[in-house]
């Protein structure tokens, strides 16, 4: 009888040890051969639509790690088991999330916003074509160009976010109110198409194509931001989204001479041609002097240079920095002439203007000569003297670093 009541006892205690033994063993370490997809109590996903690459959704491999995160007992993550002796194919599996997370994070783009106006802090939201590499990298060209722009201001013309803004700093942009646009006139980088497309923004033409020149330079159809009042330019300059154009400066001035001096022109011989044809030319013909045309490109250079000039500035070849005033006016948006396709449609997409809208292509005028290239431009300098390309250089210094383009000619310094 005692040794029956000790072999029960033996059994009692065994079955005890059994169960305590198996209470202390970690889940994960009874449940090894579970599928994929299953982590113990969770069930498995839905699936989902497919995204680009590097977005999450709901469901995907995020958010299941921060389910299962989220739902371990304090002190202990999923991830990171505190059993070092934890089973091998168990530890191998985490791992691999551990892997695969890394790189889905490390392919997730940076959110992507752009300030409309950065005095307002207002933003504009890019829509579902941010996801696309080449829009982001457009955005980024534009945080790079307007922090180049910044860091010059900064650094040489630091008194100038200091002064008032007068109507004379606003001469050269135009508005327009549908869009909330505020685009600043440079010539010679794309002016005349941009003026077509506000036109059409605005609702005053169907199509850029049916707009002719004279309209566009001569009419009155676009205002200008300095016949608002006071009020109105700075409540427009605050919440509008301000935008400009540039262009490479020895080509925008070859194009400008190009354009005003080698073609007939009724307005810059009678104006600009006879003065510097009687100021630089040495026995300068009859005819030439009465008018005005045949100038050469180092007499207009010499012109261009000389602090006494027989006659003042124009706005074809005068620098980005007076015309526009970066410096002063905090722009959301800088285009450039060389990449202007990209560039345009980009900012007409940002604005959210009709998707049959796109930049024309097409030459304002002498659409039979070929554009100013920087071939063109560099037979054109190739005229001067070293010490002449120095100047001229140094005339546009600001435009060149302002808005970083290269040193034209290696002798620059």
């Amino acid at each position: 009888m005692r040794l029956a009541c000790m072999f029960s006892s033996i059994l009692l205690f065994g079955a005890a040890g059994l169960l305590l033994f198996i209470s202390l063993q970690d889940p994960t370490d009874l449940a090894p051969q579970q599928g994929p997809g299953m982590k113990l109590n969770i069930r498995p996903q839905q699936p989902h639509k497919a995204l680009p690459p590097g977005i999450f959704q709901d469901g995907d491999l995020k958010a299941s790690l921060e389910r299962l995160t989220s739902q371990a007992p304090r002190g202990r993550s999923l991830l990171e088991p505190d059993q070092p002796q934890s089973h091998p194919k168990t530890g191998a599996r985490l791992r691999l999330l551990q892997r695969r997370r890394r790189l889905l994070i490390k392919k997730m783009p940076a959110a992507v916003t752009i300030p409309a106006n950065s005095s307002s802090e207002t933003f504009i939201q890019l829509g579902p074509q941010a996801l696309d590499s080449h829009w982001v990298s457009l955005q980024q060209s534009q945080q790079e160009r307007k922090r180049m722009m910044r860091e010059a201001c900064a650094k040489y013309r630091a008194s100038s976010s200091r002064r008032a803004i007068t109507p004379r700093h606003v001469s050269r942009i135009f508005v327009e109110d549908r869009h909330r646009v505020l685009y600043c006139e440079v010539p010679k980088a794309g002016c005349s198409n941009w003026k077509r497309v506000l036109m059409v923004l605005a609702g005053l033409a169907s199509s850029t194509a049916d707009i002719q020149h004279n309209t566009v330079h001569y009419g009155s159809a676009l205002k200008r931001l300095d016949t608002f009042d006071r009020q109105g330019i700075l409540h427009r300059l605050s919440t509008y989204t301000k935008m400009l154009f540039v262009r490479e400066p020895f080509e925008r001035l070859v194009s400008a001479f190009r354009d005003k001096f080698e073609h007939p022109n009724s307005y810059y011989h009678p104006v600009f041609g006879k003065a510097i044809l009687a100021r630089y030319r040495a026995n300068a013909s009859l005819e030439a002097l009465r008018t005005g045309s045949g100038v050469r490109f180092p007499e207009f250079v010499q012109y261009l240079l000389d602090v006494h000039r027989p006659v003042g500035m124009d706005i074809h070849w005068d620098h980005v920095s007076r015309l526009c005033s970066p410096c002063l006016i905090d722009y959301d948006f800088v285009g450039k002439f060389e990449s202007m396709e990209d560039d345009a449609n980009f900012f007409l997409s940002l604005i959210h203007a009709p998707q049959n809208l796109t930049f024309p292509r097409f030459k304002d005028r002498h659409s039979q000569e070929a554009r100013t290239t920087a071939r063109i431009a560099h037979q054109y300098f190739a005229q001067l003297s070293a010490l002449q390309r120095q100047r001229t250089y140094d005339f546009y210094y600001m435009d060149y670093l302002m808005f970083n383009y290269s040193k034209p000619f290696a002798d620059l310094y």
